[in-house]
């Protein structure tokens, strides 16, 4: 095996600085102008770097960054790369994160985060904050702790996805996935969960025009729906709701419990009426006899 060795305040340019590159420990280097300098590394510590310039870490492996920045035209700046973890980072570059496997961010600032963390498996995250649009695709395996995301259109295909006390700006998040339980969190944003699988709310709050429709087994624990209409069309629910619910329209099937809804539509023709019950426990609208 390879003996450590040790890279102290370089500044490299030039394409594939470092290619194929293992058992380093880089400390208050920047990677400027080149392209890949990383790449098909191995065994890798990067302390107190800056990443000036596009795929940085491709085809990698092992690898711990800590106190590190990616500068926007750092993008592109992890793909194919296995076992990653990214710790203290300002990451200001677009398109990073895709199918990778085994990823851990912590402390973790992603200001342009558009299409970051597509098809990846096996990630945790833990205080991380984003903002971008189509965050999360068709990932999967994932663990999440303190999350706050602007950005709409997130986490559609994703898979066996467990979210803690988040804070989500999200129009169509969660479409097309498959069994997500998200815990203490607030979210925001049109047409949530539409197409979703086995996707679970405990002690959440939503707010959203037409949300939670077309879902197979949607389960909400505690949860309040704010200026929420339109919603369930489509959906088999299991729904305990704190407050009232401006307006359900057309569920498919399952029991729906709220304070009162403050217009239920439910169409013979649409859906069979017998397969969802509605339970109000304060006799405010006539609609939730």
């Amino acid at each position: 095996m390879k003996q450590t060795e040790e890279i102290r305040q370089k500044m490299l340019t030039g394409e594939r600085a470092l290619f194929a590159g293992e058992n380093l420990k880089i400390y208050d280097t920047i990677f400027a102008d080149g392209e890949s300098p990383l790449k098909e590394s191995r065994n890798i510590e990067i302390y107190g770097s800056m990443f000036k310039w596009k795929y940085p870490l491709w085809y990698a492996k092992d690898i711990v960054a800590k106190d590190c920045t990616w500068f926007e035209m750092a993008r592109s700046g992890v793909w194919y790369t296995d076992n990653i973890s990214v710790e203290n980072a300002v990451i200001e570059a677009p398109k990073n994160f895709r199918r990778c496997r085994g990823v851990s961010l912590k402390e973790v600032f992603l200001p342009n985060a558009a299409e970051t963390l597509w098809h990846c498996k096996d990630v945790t995250m833990e205080h991380v904050t984003a903002k971008g649009d189509y965050f999360g695709m068709d990932s999967e395996d994932i663990v999440i702790r303190d999350f706050q995301l602007a950005g709409n259109y997130s986490f559609d295909g994703g898979r066996n996805i467990e979210v803690h006390h988040a804070k989500m700006l999200s129009k169509d998040a969660f479409w097309n996935s498959e069994n997500v339980t998200v815990y203490d969190s607030y979210i925001y944003g049109e047409y949530l969960g539409w197409n979703a699988k086995n996707l679970t709310f405990v002690n959440c709050t939503i707010e959203s025009l037409q949300g939670l429709c077309y879902i197979d087994n949607l389960v909400m624990k505690n949860c309040k729906l704010i200026n929420t209409t339109l919603a369930f069309e489509y959906s088999t629910v299991e729904a305990e709701i704190t407050g009232k619910i401006d307006s359900v329209l057309n569920p498919s099937g399952g029991v729906i419990r709220a304070d009162y809804i403050e217009e239920l539509t439910i169409e013979n023709g649409m859906v069979d009426p017998e397969k969802t019950k509605i339970v109000c426990r304060e006799d405010k609208r006539a609609e939730c006899a």
